[in-house]
């Protein structure tokens, strides 16, 4: 089992910054992939980017289109914690982020199902 917990949200105005972290615990590898996903209200829950990484030291990243140029997803120093740093916020982006997780490499983070999920963070962003 793998055990994630988000931290890092919060309100922010519209043009401001935050940045997400997850904390991966339990039975954690040298390979993984994490993901951070976003629900809105009334709307399907999307992924927004994706990190891989192999033990031979291979990464692949994935951002939504809506993700491109002002978020950026990387892996602490410690390699258990993800980060989503998001920036130029605008009021779509007020969601619930979750970070997901499995245990593998892909090429192909969008398109891999997550085993493992954390309880999720808000994120407001007001106009």
């Amino acid at each position: 089992q793998v055990q994630l917990v988000e931290s890092g949200g919060g309100l922010v105005q519209a043009g401001g910054s935050l940045r997400l972290s997850c904390a991966a615990s339990g039975r954690t590898s040298s390979t993984g992939t994490i993901g951070w996903f976003r629900q809105a209200p009334g709307k399907e829950r999307e992924l927004v980017a994706a990190i891989s990484w192999s033990a031979s030291g291979s990464s692949k990243t994935y951002y939504a289109d809506s993700a491109k140029g002002r978020f950026t997803i990387s892996r602490g120093n410690a390699k258990n914690t993800v980060y989503l740093q998001m920036n130029s916020l605008n009021p779509e982006d007020t969601a619930v982020y979750y970070c997901a997780a499995n245990t593998y490499y892909t090429y192909i983070p969008a398109r891999i199902p997550y085993d493992y999920w954390g309880q999720g963070t808000q994120v407001t962003v007001s106009s």
